[in-house]
């Protein structure tokens, strides 16, 4: 494969999501090239929804930038990537690009949870129960004792991404409890990541979102060492050395 003049981040997002691009270009300095593909995907955002996005997610990764050499692939779906299984995951994105270790959200965020040696989390999700309930499970199973969570039983990530800032400052408010050392705002769809200098200003708390941790841990595992701290506690910080 060609190495590039600079790194480049591929991404695979869902087919409706409307937030992580615009959350790319908020974050992740221009001297990186990111690009995007997309898979099939209606709502709800049911697990049953979820998992029918696994058989597209090989054949998507073949078709970012065939030929040139990724830092790092980031797949935009946290509730997707703890239904199917990070396993299932890799595997199917290591199929077509089996040189590089894809990253998740929920992978990056146990990663970010580290960095900030955080262990009790307080977690906001915009999900259904039964979606909420899979991503407390998972960071439970994890090592991660969830002292929270809230949720806001949207069923379309359409309408998610469409939430005005307030709405989701006053839900993140809400989900924490005293006694966690971070807010987990779990979904790629929600607009939440450019809100975390305010929620962490408001909570006195670090913050960390589901793109926000991806981009991080995407970005370092490309090599990308830009402290960003103004955009988020995490961005200050390396990855966990077992994670690079």
């Amino acid at each position: 494969m060609n190495a590039p003049a600079k790194p480049v981040i591929g991404t695979i997002l869902l087919a409706t999501d409307l937030v992580t691009e615009n959350d790319i270009r908020a974050i992740v300095p221009p001297h990186v090239t990111v690009c995007a593909t997309r898979v099939p995907f209606e709502n709800p955002t049911s697990p049953e929804q979820l998992r029918r996005t696994l058989p597209h997610l090989g054949e998507a990764a073949r078709w970012l930038v065939p030929g040139v050499e990724l830092g790092a692939l980031y797949f935009s779906c946290t509730s997707a990537t703890v239904v199917l299984g990070e396993d299932n995951v890799a595997r199917a994105i290591g199929e077509t690009r089996p040189e590089v270790k894809p990253v998740t959200p929920i992978m990056a965020a146990k990663r970010a949870f580290r960095a900030l040696g955080a262990k009790k989390i307080a977690v906001m999700t915009p999900y259904i129960a039964s979606t909420a309930k899979a991503i407390v499970d998972h960071l439970e199973e994890h090592g991660f004792e969830v002292l929270n969570a809230h949720g806001l039983n949207m069923e379309d990530d359409r309408d998610m991404a469409r939430l005005p800032p307030e709405p989701i400052i006053e839900a993140a408010e809400t989900a924490m409890v005293e006694g966690a050392e971070a807010l987990f705002i779990s979904c790629t769809a929600l607009p939440a990541a450019t809100l975390v200098p305010e929620i962490e200003r408001r909570l006195g708390m670090p913050v960390v979102t589901s793109n926000l941790a991806g981009l991080w841990m995407s970005m370092r595992r490309a090599g990308v060492t830009d402290r960003l701290g103004e955009k988020g506690k995490l961005l200050d910080l390396d990855l966990p050395e077992d994670a690079v």
